[in-house]
């Protein structure tokens, strides 16, 4: 059974994001301080619970009684927000624990970001948070915001200035966004807002001691005030959590995005496989999103660009796009962009265009983009009464206006005409401008049902996540694996091809294919068994890979060639690798010719098992031409992922050659998939490299393989 889904009880309550008693410890009056506007915020944006000021300097803080500690106050307390000097909060979080509060949340900085002893001070935390069972959020944190709720527990000064006269686009599609940078995440909720977007919570996650990302995201899914949820962190802390939490948002509908923070792979550790070399931690983060629909977002801007075609678009039918401009260059422009994000404008039929035509001047383009010219005081109407026609066509799937939005006195924006669009949900769309965005312009927008963007690239994101969601909802469910025990063979922490290949047999995975030998003899009589022409590989748990050290020599037809091929590895790798312990040299029948694929798998700490497969044979780093995705999964799913390649032409025929059903590879890959996935304790590593896919359809061999231990950690 998948793990991620897994019914587990939600470990955040809703007193938490929604409590009717706070409690601040380290209160001021001071709004030059951080703790004075924290307090301040509290009361001003509206909150309507009890609010208690823990202090040792103020009796009062505004028209609030203070208490000289949390045992003081006597009364059930939902939240307790900190902030005060480190070395004292594990103190303050007992004697909360003691006092019978639910929830604290960390504001005060000073402890793992700094490093050395300040760690200590963390660990004493999360000590607390299992001993006692309180629930601890941060510690540096921003706080969080409620919206939909009016609970205002930060000190971000986002929300001095969140008042805005854009209207909200799409009210009942709120935004959560959970964030491990606090300002990151309250910049998500100020600039979505300015262009209309609604907010339902926003969460700065800060150290995680004991309440993470994933946690916060798992609420967001059983929040009815949030449609839409999205995740910025450098790490994923809890990588079972979140995996539950994007299985609970694709069950429940609602779209996560993701962006990931520190993707390069400087830091990436040495590679002891192909596998390895080709599967960095991003890679297994698009792997994670690739299995749950979660739309990645490669910066802010993008974050908001996607959020804003999920708020205010349906589910696009499918990659087709009409583009309606007064701007031929901008039209041009637009589906040059579009077509690198993998849309299609595609050519209006004659008889849409006739349609089009008596609206647009003789020298206007009644093609795909729709080019009306510029017209004046007529642009707006005419363009409207295109994004009209096209809207009940069935020639596109998404529409995209284009329009000059600088001036705050006009805008060719109808904003009836695009809300009977925007209001009929059949077709995505959205609005981009090639000069700056006038404040009228995303206020019509809004009031449209729709947004405004001034770069194309977002625009464009923003319609291709659309359609990713869309593809991804299209797609099978993944087959359940089996509740199977696997236990890894005593002997040596790496298994070489032979020893592979004999353990996967009894696992039901193919079959032993060769004799062990050690002399040119054996070897000769072992060819002459197995029928010429042959392969002779060294066979050694310290060489993994063997063309290197000259242990590979095929093609073998006469039994003075195996001889000749056995003295020259033993003679190679004596020399090239003298202190390998060296089981043997496989012998094997040559198999067909045929597409060599590969597949390996790493065992990730975070996520567990990941399946990368690709296009194999030595060159396989050289070309990366792999995807990646979570065991486990079945024969559908493998090749759907085997047809997303680059070298997927290989499969239909290629320059000639007869096309190959690629089925017995994704069955093969499946079930290597499904046994990563029961024996993720014990696996840490595999790699069948290459896996040739026989050019007569008579099926498929591992050429190769090798299988590592999981390291005890």
């Amino acid at each position: 059974m998948d793990r991620a889904a897994v019914e587990v009880p939600p470990v955040l309550g809703d007193t938490f994001f929604n409590p009717r008693s706070i409690a601040m410890i380290g209160a001021s009056a001071d709004l030059t301080k951080i703790r004075g506007r924290l307090f301040a915020y509290t009361y001003q944006n509206g909150f309507d619970g009890d609010l208690y000021p823990v202090s040792r300097s103020h009796d009062r803080i505004g028209d609030y009684k203070a208490y000289r500690s949390i045992g003081e106050i006597g009364k059930p307390i939902d939240l307790a927000l900190i902030v005060i000097p480190a070395r004292e909060v594990p103190a303050a979080v007992e004697e909360c624990a003691a006092a019978g509060v639910k929830n604290v949340m960390i504001i005060s900085s000073g402890f793992a970001e700094e490093g050395g002893a300040a760690t200590s001070l963390q660990d004493e935390l999360k000590a607390i948070a299992a001993r006692t069972g309180i629930r601890i959020a941060g510690p540096n944190s921003e706080g969080f915001f409620n919206a939909p709720s009016n609970i205002s527990a930060t000190f971000s000064p986002v929300l001095e200035a969140l008042q805005s006269d854009v209207p909200e686009a799409a009210p009942d599609q709120r935004i959560g966004v959970v964030s491990q940078s606090g300002g990151l995440g309250f910049a998500v909720l100020a600039r979505g807002r300015n262009m209309g977007l609604s907010f339902s919570t926003v969460i700065s996650a800060g150290n995680e001691v004991d309440l993470t990302a994933a946690d916060y995201a798992e609420w967001m899914v059983r929040d009815p005030n949030t449609s839409i949820i999205v995740v910025l962190a450098e790490t994923v802390r809890n990588g079972p959590a979140f995996l539950r939490a994007a299985a609970a948002a694709e069950k429940a509908g609602k779209p996560m995005v993701f962006l990931k923070m520190g993707r390069s792979e400087a830091g990436a550790r040495a590679a002891a496989s192909h596998t390895a070399a080709l599967t960095g931690s991003h890679d297994t983060y698009r792997a994670i999103f690739r299995r749950y629909g979660v739309l990645e977002a490669a910066d802010l801007d993008e974050v908001v660009a996607i959020s804003a075609a999920l708020a205010v678009n349906p589910i696009p039918a499918g990659r087709r796009v009409g583009v309606v401009t007064a701007s031929g260059g901008s039209g041009t422009l637009m589906a040059d962009t579009y077509s690198e994000h993998g849309m299609r404008l595609p050519q209006l039929s004659p008889e849409l265009q006739a349609q089009i035509e008596p609206l647009v001047p003789p020298h206007a383009s009644a093609a795909n983009p729709v080019d009306t010219t510029a017209q004046g005081h007529k642009t707006g109407p005419v363009s409207m009464a295109v994004v009209g026609l096209l809207d009940r066509s069935g020639e596109v799937d998404m529409i995209t206006i284009i329009v000059s939005a600088a001036r705050e006195t006009s805008v060719a924006l109808i904003p009836e005409k695009i809300r009977e669009v925007t209001q009929r949900r059949a077709k995505p769309l959205l609005i981009w401008t090639y000069t700056r965005i006038s404040n009228l312009a995303r206020k019509i927008a809004a009031e449209s049902g729709t947004v405004i963007l001034s770069d194309m690239r977002h625009a464009a994101k923003g319609l291709a996540a659309l359609v990713t969601r869309a593809e991804h909802l299209k797609r099978a469910p993944e087959v359940p694996a089996e509740d199977q025990t696997i236990t890894y063979p005593a002997g040596p922490d790496v298994l070489t091809e032979y020893r592979a290949k004999e353990w996967l047999e009894t696992l039901g995975v193919g079959a032993s294919d060769g004799q062990m030998v050690s002399s040119a003899a054996a070897a000769v009589a072992a060819a002459e068994e197995l029928g010429f022409p042959v392969a002779l590989k060294v066979q050694s748990p310290d060489i993994l890979h063997k063309s290197e050290v000259g242990g590979v020599h095929i093609g073998l037809g006469t039994p003075e060639a195996v001889a000749e091929a056995f003295e020259a590895i033993s003679s190679s790798v004596a020399r090239v690798a003298p202190d390998a312990a060296v089981d043997g040299v496989l012998v094997q029948p040559m198999a067909p010719r045929g597409i060599e694929l590969v597949a390996g798998m790493i065992n990730d700490p975070t996520f567990g098992p990941v399946m990368m497969l690709g296009m194999g044979g030595t060159a396989v780093e050289l070309y990366g031409d792999v995807v990646h995705y979570p065991a486990p999964f079945g024969a559908d799913r493998a090749e759907e992922l085997l047809r997303g390649l680059k070298g997927a032409r290989f499969f239909d025929g290629f320059r000639g050659a007869d096309p190959v059903d690629p089925s017995p590879a994704a069955e093969l890959i499946a079930r290597i998939s499904q046994i990563a996935y029961a024996g993720r304790d014990v696996i840490g590593e595999m790699e069948f490299n290459p896996i040739i896919l026989h050019g007569d359809g008579s099926g498929v061999s591992v050429a190769d393989a090798v299988i590592m231990r999981k390291t005890k950690v």
